[in-house]
């Protein structure tokens, strides 16, 4: 994977997929963990993120041949579906969400228990700072941090300037920051 989280040769994956969808699986495999990873930061339960996921795909094969790299990086037009799907969901379900803590990447193949208690309180504690936010800074910070996009992708994305998506990121982050500790006061007052 290059920097920007590109397949290695994925323009030629993608050329490939266009000519026959049955080579869309060295794409699929390559961003199944960053799609699925967007959709944890966007819903709350695990079975929604799974089929949003399966959804984003099918919808990505049915449309590749579309796909024009001149217009945009593959991953921006994949995160675009993804929002898609993602909003379709809610208008559907005429509800609003709470995204979910991003799922951590343990260094050991088995924390402690202690551990696990930690990281699973601090998750909780982040996502539910992250849930007071508007829901604009909620996607931007779904699209940088779970789908791991650079703030040139999610520009394009949002039709935003680069600047204001890092802007608007930083003072997202600030806010989440600022709730935090907050709530840090609170709880070492009880």
């Amino acid at each position: 994977m290059d920097s920007r989280g590109e397949l290695p040769d994925e323009q030629a994956h993608i050329r490939r997929a266009q000519a026959n969808p049955r080579d869309f699986a060295p794409l699929y495999d390559h961003y199944l963990p960053r799609v699925y990873k967007f959709y944890r930061y966007r819903v709350d339960d695990i079975a929604t993120a799974q089929d949003l996921t399966a959804r984003t795909f099918e919808r990505a094969l049915a449309d590749i041949r579309r796909y024009q790299a001149e217009r945009a990086p593959f991953a921006a037009w994949l995160f675009g579906i993804a929002n898609n799907t993602v909003g379709s969901h809610y208008r559907a379900e005429r509800r609003q969400h709470t995204p979910l803590d991003d799922l951590p990447e343990s260094a050991s193949d088995e924390p402690t228990l202690e551990e696990a208690a930690i990281v699973a309180e601090t998750s909780a504690q982040v996502a539910q700072a992250v849930a007071q936010l508007r829901e604009h800074e909620r996607e931007l910070i779904a699209l940088k941090f779970a789908a791991g996009l650079p703030n040139t992708q999610i520009a394009v994305m949002t039709r935003q300037s680069e600047s204001n998506v890092g802007v608007t990121l930083y003072r997202s982050l600030q806010k989440v920051r600022r709730i935090l500790s907050a709530e840090e006061i609170i709880h070492d007052r009880t």
